[in-house]
This record gives C-alpha cells, sequence and structure tokens, in this order.
C-alpha cells in the first residue's frame, strides 16, 4: 500500500498546479521508476452506434477510434507500456499494430471478455508486479489529453485507487419503481465518471479476488469494485475533460469529428507567426503562381524546402490532365529524388445563376475545382507513399452550405471536403496523409475578380493562409478540414 496524503494537500498538488511540460514529464519518470502501464479498454461490439462495425474501428480524421486513443497514450512519457483487450470476434483487426513502428509502447493485444469487468481480470491477470501502477482507459474517449494522464499517474503516489470524473452540468434525480421521483441529490456532489480508472496492481487485484467469492457481485466500472470489496481504500478524484467523451452513441461520432476539427483550427490560430523548419523537404504547389499558392512557395523557399510551382501561366501545366501532372510530379521527383507534400492551391469561381452560365463555365468550374483535386491526390499517391507525405487540398467556406449564383462552385468544394475525409481513410495504412485548408474571405486575385474590392479588415491575408497551410502539412493530422477565420486571425495576431 502507498502512502496516504490528506487529500487537501494533494488537491493543491494536482488541481492547483500548471500542466506538466512533456520534459517535465520526462523528469519526473526519471525520479519514478515505478513502472507504468495502460491497459486500453476496446471489447465493445458497437451496437448503440448503429455502424455495422465495433464503435472502436469507426474511423473518424482518418483513423480508427482506437488508434486515436493509442496514439495519445504513445505520445505520454509517463507510459511504459500498452495492452489492449480487444473484442474477440474483431482482434485481427488490431494485430497488425503489433510490431509497427507508430506504437513501440504496444506489447499486446488480447481477446477481452464478456463484461467490462471480465476484461479487467484478463488484463490483470497478465501484469506483474503489485507496485505497478496501472491505467483502465476505454478505447472509445480518445480526447485523453496529456494533463489527466499526468494526474492520474502521479495521484498513485499518494492513492491506491484513481477516478476521473467532471461535475454534472444537469440535475440528477432518483426514480422509484414507479417512475416518481424519490430524491433529488445535491448536485455540487456529483460527478459523472470518465476513465483512465488508475490503480495500484495489487490493490485492484485483491478486489476482485474478494469479488470473485461473492455470488451477487456487480459492477459497472473498476472503482466500483474497489469501493465495494475494500471499503477502506481511498478512491481520489482528478478531473477529466469535457473533451474526454465517449463516443457510444450515433451523435457522438459526428462530435467527435467536430471536436477533432477544433483541434486542427487551433493549430491553425497557434502557428500564424511561423512556419516550421522544412529544410530537406520537397514541396510541389500547383497553382502557386499567385494569391495563396504563391505565399506557399514563398514561404517554403524561406524556410529551406525545396520548392516546385506548377501553373498554366507559368508552366502550361493543367491541373484537369491527369498527364500533366503525371509529367510535373516525375519531374520532380527525378530532379530533387523524392517529393514529401503536394499542395493544390487552383481553383475558379464564376458567378452567374446557374440557368446562364455557359457550359464551358460549368465544365471548367467542375474540372480545375473537383477533378483536378481526385486526379492530383491519385498521381501524387505512389511518392508520398515512399516519403510519407502529405496532400494539402484547398476547399472554400461555401462547401457548408450551397451560395446562389455560384452554385456550381459551393458544390465543388464540398465535394473536396468528401475527397479529403474519404481519402484518409483509404490511406491510413498507407500513412499517407491529407488535410484540406477551408480559408475564410482571403484576399486574392481570385476573388477580387468575382467580388470587386472590399472593405480593409473583412479579407484574410494570403500569407496568414500559407503559414497555416505549411503547420498543417508538416503535422500529423489527416482527414482534417482546417478552418481559418478572418475574426479568429485577426483576435490572434492582435
Amino acid at each position: 500500500m502507498s502512502p496516504q496524503q490528506p487529500q487537501e494537500q494533494l488537491r493543491i498538488g494536482l488541481r492547483g498546479r500548471p500542466r506538466m511540460s512533456r520534459q517535465q514529464q520526462k523528469e519526473y519518470c526519471m525520479s519514478h521508476p515505478t513502472r507504468t502501464v495502460a491497459v486500453v479498454l476496446a471489447g465493445g461490439v458497437g451496437v448503440r452506434v448503429g455502424l455495422g462495425i465495433p464503435k472502436q474501428l469507426i474511423k473518424i480524421a482518418g483513423k480508427a477510434i482506437v488508434e486515436h486513443t493509442l496514439d495519445a497514450l504513445e505520445a505520454s512519457p509517463l507510459i511504459d507500456e500498452i495492452i489492449v483487450m480487444m473484442n474477440r470476434s474483431a482482434i485481427d483487426q488490431l494485430e497488425p499494430l503489433l510490431g509497427n513502428d507508430r506504437f513501440p509502447k504496444l506489447t499486446k493485444v488480447l481477446p477481452g471478455g464478456a463484461t467490462r469487468n471480465d476484461t479487467t481480470q484478463l488484463a490483470i491477470a497478465e501484469l506483474e508486479g503489485d507496485d505497478t501502477k496501472v491505467l483502465f482507459h476505454d478505447a472509445v474517449r480518445p480526447f485523453i489529453d496529456d494533463r489527466i494522464i499526468g494526474d492520474c499517474v502521479e495521484a498513485l503516489d499518494h492513492y491506491d485507487a484513481v477516478d476521473t470524473a467532471i461535475p454534472s452540468a444537469d440535475t440528477i434525480i432518483r426514480v422509484d419503481d414507479n417512475g416518481l421521483i424519490a430524491d433529488i441529490p445535491d448536485r455540487s456532489y456529483l460527478r459523472r465518471g470518465q476513465t483512465p480508472q488508475a490503480f495500484r496492481l495489487g490493490v485492484i487485484r485483491r478486489a476482485y479476488e474478494l469479488a470473485r467469492t461473492d455470488v451477487d457481485f456487480k459492477a459497472t466500472d473498476d472503482c466500483g469494485v474497489v469501493f465495494t470489496y475494500l471499503p477502506d481504500t481511498p478512491i481520489f478524484v482528478v478531473n477529466g475533460t469535457a473533451e474526454n467523451m465517449k463516443v457510444t452513441e450515433p451523435i457522438d461520432v459526428h462530435i467527435a469529428d467536430k471536436i477533432f476539427q477544433m483541434q486542427s483550427n487551433s493549430l491553425s490560430l497557434e502557428n500564424i507567426s511561423s512556419v516550421p523548419d522544412l529544410t530537406g523537404k520537397v514541396v510541389a504547389v500547383f497553382g502557386g503562381s499567385y494569391g495563396i499558392g504563391q505565399s506557399i512557395v514563398e514561404l517554403a523557399q524561406d524556410a529551406g524546402a525545396q520548392v516546385k510551382e506548377f501553373s498554366r501561366s507559368t508552366t502550361g501545366t493543367d491541373v484537369r490532365s491527369a498527364k500533366a501532372i503525371r509529367r510535373a510530379l516525375r519531374t520532380v521527383h527525378d530532379e530533387l529524388g523524392r517529393i514529401d507534400t503536394v499542395i493544390l492551391t487552383a481553383g475558379v469561381l464564376r458567378i452567374s445563376p446557374i440557368v446562364d452560365a455557359p457550359k464551358r463555365e460549368i465544365k471548367e468550374t467542375i474540372g480545375i475545382n473537383l477533378v483536378a483535386p481526385a486526379m492530383l491526390s491519385r498521381e501524387a499517391f505512389p511518392y508520398l507513399e515512399e516519403s510519407g507525405g502529405q496532400v494539402v487540398l484547398f476547399t472554400s467556406s461555401s462547401y457548408t452550405r450551397g451560395r446562389a449564383n455560384y452554385s456550381t462552385y459551393s458544390a465543388t468544394k464540398a465535394g473536396v471536403v468528401n475527397l479529403t475525409q474519404a481519402l484518409a481513410e483509404e490511406w491510413a495504412e498507407s500513412g499517407v496523409r491529407i488535410n484540406c485548408i477551408n480559408p475564410q474571405r482571403t484576399h486574392t486575385p481570385m476573388r477580387t475578380h468575382a467580388f470587386g474590392e472590399e472593405p480593409e479588415g473583412t479579407l484574410l491575408d494570403p500569407v496568414d493562409v500559407a503559414r497555416v497551410a505549411l503547420n498543417v502539412a508538416a503535422s500529423n493530422l489527416t482527414g482534417q478540414i482546417v478552418t481559418v477565420q478572418v475574426a479568429q486571425m485577426a483576435a490572434a495576431k492582435a
């Protein structure tokens, strides 16, 4: 048993301090050598989510939910080992992750049990050392963050059992057998449970040993087992987050997708003042002769990248032609030996009711705005698979809703978003990433030609959009639609 500490003192230590940086976490590990194992509980079958596959395998932002969860745990210096307890019928879906360079801490993918408690007991049987710190975490909570992991691990220095929870925003009522309100507990004492639930291994093992002797044993989580069968063991509660949600219902999938987009948006705001070091990288930009594309070319060159630009005006490259794209990419690869990023900024916007639009303009809009991204992605794939690189496409804020008088443009931009999300899933196993930048109104020649001069301060600077695009290109994101808004950008720069 670890030494106890007054709860008020620990509250100050955990909840009153700033989040530990990665370096501080590494230093903590050096001074606290006890092994920490994360057990990912992935035994669900996904009946409620209704998509016909286990919910942990549903893909959001280009990866299965469980992969996002593994990414977060893998990235934490506080976690030494990861074990996944997987639904027996789908265990083969995760076995390829073993021995994968993405998850070097993942040592086992094992079949789970019939219930959550059965699965926990199977995991316990695989672990050794009573002092080992164990974090049990739901596979379908992909938004666990460094702070939660750090608080759980640190709390185990003072307590043998730790839960994660958030305050309840709703009034909780208790009803009787007749459906009548029997009690309304004081909400200030109520919490909504999350995971991780963390324990010293010897304590959670002992709790289950006692539970197995009880013919009436019933519990919904692991802290409940400790609470019932080791009542003298205090269970400390660390603060979770609203984002640390559990993907269970169909609507949760859509909410999770939006959270990933919000995280992408924050990336865009955090990196408007700088461009990552691109020394040694090879970037091919299609549509780089003016506007956002030209800014990308200039910034990437300044950041050390070798950049090749293609457009109709400078190289005679028609992005609607697979042959022209293929020729351009082959030239880059033959000359520079690799291609790390392919960016397409080319676009066309024609303003007129569709009944008045010439057929030639409709075909041109569809060809440049939608056919070109599809063709470019197809032709770029083998080069990016070789380098582990990324495609960056561009959409428009009009993709969320069709706009009168430029309906074809809006439709093609919605198509680019769907293309990005679909290819992120198709390419997930290959290591090739694809993302899409969604800039709000931007001061480009294309927009000025369509709308004329607009009031100062109402448009994005193409240079700011270019910085966001290059930061996304240097990230590990995939399947994301990264929105850049005028008001947010102005506030971030103020």
